[in-house]
């Protein structure tokens, strides 16, 4: 791929060189348009399925870019959307001609409704709710009609402060009436005093994101709406502008100051998506994926900050800080209760994104788990640590306690380095191809293992969810198409099939006076199972399915705006295992132990029971209906502690290098030991050691491999 990738990287430079792409190339020497320029250029010659910029092309700018800037809809009015309309098929010729008129009318007005909102929100919160008024609001904003007037804007205003302000007021309720109940002289509250304590609350939170806001610059809207533009390509083709490259670096360094926490903008709220292993959040189990972040409290502060609504930069910002240091979150969780957690910041440890094994022990017999979270290698020399030769390792050495059986669990791998999943795959076959990766104009590339030897020639099971993407996939397809072992887990992977590489803007300007250009993080290759089929959208399906709390969410590849398609290229030559003499047979024995679960049963029926709370889009503002609900949803929620307090009966222990050094890292001990607790509790484990159990091996096969041909 980096052979791919430099040919691409020419061919833009001899025609990047060619078009003079100079700051004296232009009347106006403004860098949007140079940006446009250069992103567009790139676009056309790099990506790997180039977007025809048309008016269709031209709608999804426009609609993306309006939703980003008021994804609420309380500041554009029906009449600047009216006016904006005149442009919605001409963004595409604008760009072209380097013209910015849509952008700086978009912006324009959108600065003035800021400016209005400002009078809204203190007018309106100058005044009391009233929580005895029998109204609700609708917070499924995608179905909201823009206001038709500024007074109509307004009241939108109002309910949504009011939606703000009625959670701060049932928690200091509550926190009165508890206070009220166990502390002796305690001096209860008035609910008048409470109610205006709420709306403080929400004030502050208003004026602080104003104040966020009033310090961003034109450049600052302008990143986003070449994002808009880029992502019309694909989703995972993004625009980074100088800062956020800053911040991709960092993240790409593997030291960071902060709570250990991956987090994303969806519509209004911030969610989040990944809770780093050995981070402060995990080790104190604060969140989880899914969870909403609604208000920040620093550790100086007497009042919380709403981040509902703010941009992802902004709240990262407040989250964030130095080691030492806390934060208070007030958090929404998958299961819709609400909660306080504070934080104590710390440098994330990356140590656990690395390869760790345990060895179960069922009865008399031994089985091995390697938790791989994610594909990882050094950047800048492959030959030092990488997942590949840790996983060996680990098999190595659980080999040498005598398992009988590997499970390798890549749920919640992202991916990584599509090299190590390779050399992972070569660990269990004899040699041949592992994925296909096709670029856009040239011939597709057989990634194979070369080498013969196999490291584990004995039963495994792969473990997979909704999160598991991209290289995980890539190893998991391999080793399902090889029938080289089971894949258990969600229905299917994330799916997506693609690969990005960064392109530093900077490189194609003979001369710059303007700054730093940023990078474009671009996608140029798609890849392919052996057997032909794109991971793409489809991603894997499981051979043993088995749900998950993630089952009904909107989070994999097919929920994205413009994702590439699903396509299949012909398949390569490989030879399928066959050292299984029941493989399919154990595959239906496993589905007919799920299907009998009480515990999977439990758990499917948490999945949709949150799914529906999702999907409720009509939130009550009466106080009493708005107390019930809460309380009424809290009370349902007891129904599935089970799923947390279930004992698959399996016992977990580190291998005897760990508990060496455990003797001197006490960190480390705490680590595994909560590891251990929580594979104690997962139904999927115990399942893969049953499937491992099940799966019995062709002794005379002895290498032997059945042909599968084009």
């Amino acid at each position: 791929m980096k052979r791919n990738l430099k040919i691409l990287l020419l061919a833009v430079f001899v025609a990047a060189a060619s078009c003079s792409f100079t700051t004296k190339s232009f009347d106006d020497p403004d860098k949007d348009k140079l940006l446009i320029d250069l992103i567009t250029y790139v676009l056309e010659k790099g990506h790997y399925n180039p977007k025809d910029m048309d008016d269709a092309f031209s709608e999804g700018v426009y609609e993306d870019f309006i939703e980003a800037l008021d994804p609420l809809k309380r500041y554009f009015l029906a009449s600047d959307i009216e006016s904006f309309e005149a442009y919605r098929t001409d963004i595409d010729d604008q760009l072209k001609a380097k013209d910015l008129t849509f952008f700086n009318l978009v912006f324009e007005t959108y600065q003035k409704r800021m400016n209005d909102a400002k009078g809204f929100y203190k007018e309106v919160l100058a005044a009391p709710f009233d929580y005895n008024a029998s109204e609700s609001i609708n917070v499924d904003y995608d179905q909201l009609a823009y206001a038709g007037s500024k007074k109509e804007l307004k009241e939108r205003w109002r309910q949504q402060l009011k939606f703000s302000t009625i959670g701060n007021y049932y928690d200091l309720v509550e926190e009165n009436d508890t206070k009220t109940e166990e502390e002796d002289g305690y001096e209860r509250k008035t609910e008048a005093s409470l109610e205006e304590k709420a709306r403080t609350t929400t004030l502050n939170s208003l004026d602080e994101y104003f104040d966020f806001t009033d310090d961003l610059e034109r450049k600052d809207y302008f990143a986003i709406f070449l994002n808009n533009i880029v992502e019309e390509f694909d989703p995972h083709t993004n625009y980074l502008a100088p800062p956020d490259r800053d911040r991709f670096d960092l993240r790409m360094s593997g030291k960071l100051e902060g709570i250990g926490a991956r987090l994303q903008k969806n519509n209004d709220n911030i969610k989040v998506v990944e809770v780093i292993s050995g981070g402060p959040a995990w080790r104190g189990e604060h969140i989880e994926v899914g969870d909403i972040i609604t208000k920040v409290k620093q550790e100086d502060e007497e009042e919380p900050i709403s981040i509902v609504g703010m941009r992802l930069d902004d709240a990262v910002q407040l989250i964030k800080g130095p080691k030492g240091t806390s934060v208070t979150l007030t958090i929404k969780a998958v299961d819709g209760s609400i909660k306080e957690e504070t934080i104590v910041r710390d440098v994330v440890e990356l140590e656990e994104t690395y390869a760790k094994s345990t060895l179960i022990e069922k009865e008399e017999k031994k089985f091995g788990l390697i938790n791989l979270p994610q594909f990882y290698f050094d950047m800048q020399n492959y030959t030092e640590r990488n997942a590949a030769k840790d996983v060996k390792n680990e098999i190595v050495r659980l080999k040498e306690e005598g398992m009988e059986g590997l499970v390798l669990d890549l749920r919640g791998n992202g991916g990584g380095s599509l090299q190590t999943a390779v050399d992972i795959a070569g660990l269990f076959i004899e040699q041949g191809p592992v994925v296909q990766v096709a670029s856009n104009g040239r011939r597709k590339e057989v990634l194979e293992d070369k080498d013969k030897s196999i490291v584990w020639d004995g039963p495994l099971v792969i473990l997979v969810n909704e999160l598991s993407a991209s290289a995980s996939e890539i190893l998991a397809a391999a080793m399902q198409d090889y029938k080289r072992g089971v894949i258990i887990g969600s229905k299917q992977s994330y799916g997506k099939g693609t690969v990005q590489n960064l392109i530093d803007l900077n490189q194609w300007l003979r001369k710059n006076d303007l700054g730093d250009m940023g990078t474009l993080k671009i996608t140029t290759q798609k890849f392919y199972r052996v057997n032909g089929g794109s991971t793409q959208l489809e991603g894997v399906k499981s051979d043993v399915v088995m749900a998950d709390r993630y089952s009904y969410i909107d989070i994999g590849e097919r929920d994205y705006d413009n994702p590439l398609p699903y396509d299949k290229i012909s398949p390569a030559e490989y030879e399928a295992w066959d050292g299984y003499i029941d493989y399919e047979a154990t595959i239906e024995k496993s589905k007919e132990r799920m299907a009998k679960s009480d515990q999977l049963r439990l758990i499917e029926e948490n999945a949709l029971w949150i799914k529906k709370q999702r999907d409720e889009t009509i939130v009550p503002l009466n106080f009493a209906e708005y107390k019930r609900q809460l309380e009424e949803r809290q009370q349902e929620t007891k129904k599935f502690d089970a799923i947390d307090t279930y004992d698959n009966q399996l016992s977990y222990n580190s291998l005897p290098y760990e508990m060496e050094m455990m003797r001197q890292d006490t960190t480390l001990r705490e680590k595994r030991k909560r590891w251990h607790k929580n594979l104690a509790k997962d139904i999927y484990v115990e399942e893969a050691v049953n499937v491992l159990e099940d799966l019995k091996l062709n002794n005379i096969r002895n290498g032997k491999m059945a042909k599968v041909k084009d």
